[in-house]
């Protein structure tokens, strides 16, 4: 569970450091939000790789939802557009990352190579 509260905690962060970079285009001052979030969502990221989590799959996670969250709040915040088709490609990124992760429940643990 620590690992997931870890991950959550790393995509919100990088998401709240993509926008505030847009925004500090404008507000100089939100520069530190970008520096501070990222820094925050790369150790929150190092937390989940500490706790167990496949590389792959907490990678994979952090950055499709990152994606897709910092494309739904910059519509909502900055009016940027959304296509149909930019839509569809957000639904497939997030469907992809979900199979990755259940693969790789369904791979079970392996041990890393050269390890024995």
């Amino acid at each position: 569970m620590t690992a997931w509260l870890l991950l959550v905690t790393a995509v919100l962060t990088e998401v709240a450091a993509t926008l505030a970079l847009k925004g500090a285009l404008e507000h100089p001052a939100l520069y530190a939000v970008v520096v501070v979030g990222y820094l925050a969502s790369f150790l929150g990221l190092v937390g989940v790789l500490r706790a167990g989590m496949p590389l792959g799959v907490a990678y994979g996670i952090w950055g499709a939802l990152g994606v897709a969250a910092t494309a739904l709040l910059s519509a909502q915040l900055f009016g940027e557009a959304i296509t149909g088709l930019m839509a569809v490609g957000l639904v497939l990124v997030v469907a992809g990352v979900f199979l990755v992760e259940v693969g790789s429940r369904s791979a079970g643990t392996r041990s890393p190579r050269g390890s024995g």
